[in-house]
């Protein structure tokens, strides 16, 4: 065919015409290229993309953590409403903004921070005191390294250093506190009287009326829709329990993971920081240098914790003659590391350039590692082997079951036979989930899921906790609908009751304000229906003994002009109304605020207004950032 072709391609136009075909083809091909990258992140701030997985994360953290907070009350639909989407969105966003403003402003979270907080982590502690074991073992068994661990808690803290920034420049100042205290504690004379529920004359409701409210309030008169499941369970405290390990395991697994059981060495240092401003130039590094090699020709150590408090820049550690404690390879950076580990008991280093600055090192002592005997980890190897058995068993079943359901995704029969499993119901429940399995919101997620519910699939693997999983399958669906009317006639005719009363009560109500705002006799206008005028003195906004409704609107009503009253009515829980008279307004008496409560709401004030300008500094940040939202990608 090519020799076919070449033989009826001569003269200039074939070569045209095939020079036309080569470039299109050429040109069109090289555009795939550079079109065929599609966009996946959900938002761009500035050049640095937030990805749909970085946002399904954090949905999936918050989510977990809501249902360990509110247990059965825990509502799974909300994490897929658009609006908590959009708001979780945001909140990454401003994360970003933060984090992109501390680099421009040269902001830096210390080392020494870092190693603070988590030194602080009650999980990370044996007795009170930071253990470096626990806490690999710690982050080992939640699937973390000291690395990503440490580099989690710095981001945490970054977002916080300009928050913290603004709010340690917020300025209140004692006519501040007074104007806030005299609204707070602001006190008002009061009195007040409650009507009675008015009585109908006519209690009848006709049909006519029944079938109208219903027809206009039908969404208050709904049954949920709902679900009930099959499911398959893998639970790995259920199943039969491994054969213990034997003595030539143990021991195998000792010789093998004998680097485990050796306590690293450690070593105790004090260290003066000598800092380097981010993007530093010549001179201030020179400078830097200069006064780091000056210290450490001075520094000895009998004087080293005076010169760490005089001169040091780590304000986390200079307080202390620039005590670090007990330290072991990994836990700081590779150049301190290595001055570290390279020094003699006693010695002070030469300066040492971190990230942070200029280091100068003074080792104070060492402890050798040392290997645990077998006899004394001979337990901890068994708890492990069998735990790793027990782990291996529950996995090769739930990855069966897995597969099984997936080459039969519209049954869960034949994965029940081949695996030897007993299918299971949940349900009925509703998007709000129920009992059982059914609570869990990953359950209640896969149950509403088009794949789930609509295509009638088995769902995937749903880990449900720690060593448990289900597959679950759809086994009946009832669709929202209506109740019968015959179901909730009752309760509308006891609406339809409910709301001639309150319309009686709010006239009866209007009629005895006019009455009071024309000048009648508060008193006498209370015994007119019945009732009887209470009266308080300088009453608070947290007035013990006086309904919340009338506590509410009483510092809501304009001040008294002298010798008058304002008057006002409000609707009571049960239908009925109240009538209240605000006599006399005075400001706190601040005197009876001691130096603590002021201080305390200093406090609390410095933490709003810094919260509102940090609010305003984020918004400003926004203005000046190109961001970019893909709302389809959510």
């Amino acid at each position: 065919m090519l020799q076919a072709l070449r033989n009826k391609l001569h003269g200039w136009p074939s070569i045209v015409v095939l020079g036309i075909c080569v470039f299109a083809v050429a040109f069109f091909g090289i555009e795939s290229y550079f079109m065929s990258q599609a966009d996946t992140y959900v938002a761009k701030v500035g050049k640095h993309e937030i990805s749909q997985q970085q946002l399904q994360e954090r949905l999936n953290r918050l989510r977990q953590d809501d249902s360990a907070r509110l247990g059965d009350s825990f509502d799974a639909s909300i994490y897929e409403q658009p609006a908590m989407k959009q708001r979780v969105l945001d909140a990454m966003i401003d994360q970003q903004l933060l984090t992109k403003a501390n680099d421009d402003l040269g902001m830096r979270v210390p080392d020494q921070a870092v190693r603070d907080m988590i030194a602080n982590i009650p999980a990370f502690q044996v007795n009170g005191q930071f253990d470096a074991g626990t806490y690999r073992s710690a982050l080992a068994s939640a699937g973390q390294t000291p690395a990503s661990f440490e580099s989690d808690v710095r981001s945490s803290l970054a977002i916080q250093m300009l928050p913290n920034a603004i709010a340690a420049g917020t300025v209140i100042t004692e006519a501040d506190m007074d104007r806030f205290l005299n609204l707070r504690l602001q006190r008002r004379d009061l009195r007040y009287f409650t009507l009675p529920r008015p009585a109908l004359t006519d209690s009848k409701v006709a049909d006519a009326d029944i079938d109208a409210y219903y027809k206009a309030h039908q969404a208050d008169f709904m049954n949920p829709e709902q679900v009930t499941v099959n499911y398959l369970e893998v639970d790995g405290s259920a199943l039969k329990p491994p054969a213990p390990p034997t003595e030539d395991e143990l021991r195998k697994r000792y010789a093998e993971e004998k680097q485990r059981f050796v306590q690293p060495e450690q070593r105790l240092v004090s260290h003066i920081l000598i800092n380097v401003p981010k993007n530093a130039t010549p001179a201030q590094q020179k400078a830097a240098l200069a006064k780091a090699e000056q210290v450490a020709g001075e520094a000895r150590p009998d004087n080293f914790a005076k010169l760490a408090a005089q001169d040091s820049d780590d304000l986390g550690s200079k307080r202390q003659g620039g005590d670090l404690g007990w330290l072991e390879k990994g836990v700081t950076n590779a150049a301190f590391d290595e001055a570290l580990f390279g020094l003699q008991k006693g010695q002070v280093s030469k300066p040492v350039l971190s990230d942070e600055g200029y280091h100068i090192l003074w080792l104070r002592d060492v402890r050798s590692g040392d290997v645990k005997p077998f006899e004394e980890v001979r337990g901890q190897l068994g708890q492990e082997l069998a735990n790793t058995a027990r782990d291996r068993q529950y996995n090769e079943l739930a990855g069966k079951l897995a597969d099984k359901t997936y080459q039969n995704p519209s049954s869960l029969e034949p994965a029940a036979q081949a695996l030897g499993l007993t299918i299971k119901d949940a349900g009925p429940f509703a998007r709000q989930g129920g009992s059982g399995i059914a609570a869990n919101p990953k359950v209640i997620a896969a149950a509403f899921s088009d794949d789930v519910l609509a295509q009638g699939n088995n769902s995937g693997l749903l880990e449900i906790g720690p060593g448990h999983a289900v597959v679950i399958h759809i086994d009946q669906h009832t669709p929202a609908a209506p109740r019968a009317l015959a179901q909730v006639r009752d309760a509308i005719r006891q609406r339809v009751l409910d709301e001639r009363v309150e319309a009686v009560a709010k006239k009866q109500a209007g009629d005895l304000l006019q009455r009071l705002r024309k000048g009648e006799d508060m008193t006498a206008v209370a015994a007119s229906v019945g009732g009887g005028v209470q009266s308080v003195h300088e009453a608070l906004r947290v007035q013990d003994g006086v309904p919340e409704p009338v506590r509410n609107a009483l510092f809501l009503l304009p001040h008294p002009e002298q010798g008058k009253s304002q008057f006002d009515s409000v609707a009571m829980l049960g239908g009925s109304y109240a009538l209240l008279a605000v006599d006399k307004v005075q400001d706190a008496d601040l005197s009876k605020i001691s130096k603590e409560q002021r201080d305390a709401l200093r406090q609390s004030m410095l933490k709003a207004y810094g919260g509102i300008a940090t609010e305003g500094y984020i918004q400003a940040l926004r203005k000046r950032t190109e961001i970019t939202v893909a709302r389809d990608r959510m």
